[in-house]
């Protein structure tokens, strides 16, 4: 009964893999197919398809916005995520539980429902004040840095909770003040935890999609947001060539992260 239950478990485990796996796998190999139109079987093997895709315009100045702007969301939310961390694990306040729940709650709410709700709430504000947001820099590094705080929140959360306060305690009694603290002993402890963070929410904000259709501006359109405007006329090898970096890229820094925090923990 154990060997049978052993295989039904195995084979359930290889086909989760496998469905998760084999379409990651078929885009990579699509983007060497030769053919001008994609389609199976490959008449032929080619990188052209790389090389055409960093020469077009859009694709390249989109991919540098995104990793401009998941860089910044990510200084953000380090910014913001670390202090609120420590507030809410070092100390007892009223409402410090529904502060928590408000952080965490980009990671419940639909990325079209919050991308959308962002873009109301930036054009009340224009209306109020007179301050176009919608539409600017400012507004979709402010959409990213939302969807990239809540990581940095439990991550930082998680290395705080597992951090040996005795240290810290000691070096109080000796007469460090506060921020000594923090900077030599507290940030040190809780490094991986930071680090793991960073890499996080920069992975967050470069893959964001719903939220960006809604707040980018007039020339200034991320990859993702490029890479649906070429599929709408489009059909060839390009855009699995951008996604095949892409998953190099975000595989690289997940694989990063797990060096500093095991991934099993985080999701």
């Amino acid at each position: 009964m154990n060997t049978l239950s052993n295989k039904v478990y195995l084979f359930l485990s290889i086909g989760s893999v496998a469905f998760i796996v084999l379409p990651l796998a078929v885009i990579i190999w699509a983007s060497f197919f030769s053919n001008q139109i994609l389609t199976f079987p490959p008449e032929g093997y080619t990188t052209a398809w790389y090389v055409r895709a960093w020469g077009m315009d859009p694709f390249r100045e989109g991919f540098l916005v995104s990793m401009e702007v998941a860089a910044i969301a990510t200084v953000i939310s380090l910014i913001l995520g670390i202090p609120a961390s420590l507030a809410i694990v070092r100390y007892q306040f009223p409402g410090r539980d529904s502060i928590q729940t408000v952080l965490m709650s980009p990671l419940i709410v639909p990325g079209i429902v919050g991308g959308a709700s962002l873009f109301m709430a930036f054009i009340e504000f224009e209306i109020i004040s007179d301050i176009q947001i919608a539409g600017t820099v400012g507004g979709l590094l402010i959409a990213h840095a939302l969807i990239a705080l809540p990581w940095t929140v439990k991550l930082v959360t998680s290395s705080l909770i597992g951090a040996n306060r005795s240290i810290e305690e000691a070096a109080a009694s000796l007469g460090a003040s506060p921020l000594t603290v923090f900077w030599r002993v507290t940030l040190p402890t809780i490094r991986a935890g930071v680090i793991a963070a960073a890499l996080f929410s920069f992975v967050i904000s470069f893959i964001d999609l719903e939220r960006s259709l809604f707040l980018v501006g007039p020339g200034r359109t991320t990859l993702q947001i490029a890479l649906i405007n070429y599929l709408e006329w489009n059909l060839d090898s390009t855009v699995a060539a951008v996604a095949t970096v892409q998953m190099l890229i975000v595989g690289t820094l997940l694989l990063i992260s797990d060096r500093y925090v095991k991934l099993s923990r985080v999701f």
